[in-house]
């Protein structure tokens, strides 16, 4: 039986690992063909910053190349380093911009001719942390908050030209991110109970999987008549 993305084409960023890898291999493993990219490149992932403009063109249009045009787009790549508000330097806070934000603008930007001409779709990775304040992290959700809007604001504008925009607001993800966001304060003076509660961390971290799952239906038929949706997968914890 043919799978959900059987000849479709695919970009997915931040693909060497966690969430992006397992969208790379579920979106394969049901019939697409895809092309993911990420900064730490290598075997058949193209090397792109994300929040860099010249380094996305040229990404998107390797991508176009290989594929012959794109009918998805998934927005993974991202940061996350804990501070407190008063050692927020403001290279961090451009750097979780950059990266959180002005990636999934750019990349969507760049891709946008190609899917206006497939009627495709984008699907964007958020956070709860983009729904509710979380401790020690303002430049991340402050990130967050803004690419949920960015992508609904798309999903009114695009809607016209028959493709949808949808984000997925992942809780707690057993991935490299959280664990390397918190490795660097191990010496910190932080409220540890505050931050692993507001976090859903204290729910146990999902398989990324969980996640691809989610981008999966979003992007699939199945979901035609879904756009401008704000999913949450996160166990609850943003009740």
């Amino acid at each position: 039986m043919a799978g959900r993305f059987e000849s479709k084409r695919a970009l997915v960023t931040g693909a060497a690992g966690g969430i992006g890898r397992s969208v790379v291999e579920l979106l394969a493993a049901e019939g697409a063909s895809v092309v993911g990219v990420d900064l730490n490149s290598s075997g058949d992932i193209l090397p792109c910053d994300v929040s860099d403009e010249s380094s996305v063109a040229t990404a998107v249009a390797a991508t176009v190349e290989r594929l012959g045009g794109l009918d998805v787009v998934v927005n993974v790549a991202g940061i996350d380093q804990i501070r407190r508000f008063e050692d927020l330097d403001f290279a961090t806070w451009q750097r979780h911009l950059g990266v959180n934000l002005t990636g999934p603008m750019l990349i969507s930007q760049a891709a946008l001719p190609h899917l206006r001409q497939s009627k495709g779709n984008i699907v964007t990775i958020a956070s709860i942390a983009g729904l509710r304040a979380q401790p020690y992290q303002a430049a991340y959700c402050a990130s967050k908050a803004g690419v949920i809007l960015l992508m609904k604001s798309l999903a009114l504008e695009l809607g016209a030209d028959g493709v949808r925009v949808n984000t997925v607001c992942p809780g707690g993800v057993d991935t490299e991110l959280p664990t390397n966001a918190a490795a660097e304060l191990t010496d910190a003076v932080l409220d540890w109970d505050l931050l692993l509660e507001t976090s859903g961390a204290r729910y146990g971290g999902m398989p990324p999987s969980h996640i691809a799952d989610a981008v999966a239906y979003l992007a699939s038929d199945a979901a035609a008549s879904v756009t401008g949706a704000v999913l949450s997968v996160d166990r609850g914890t943003a009740c």
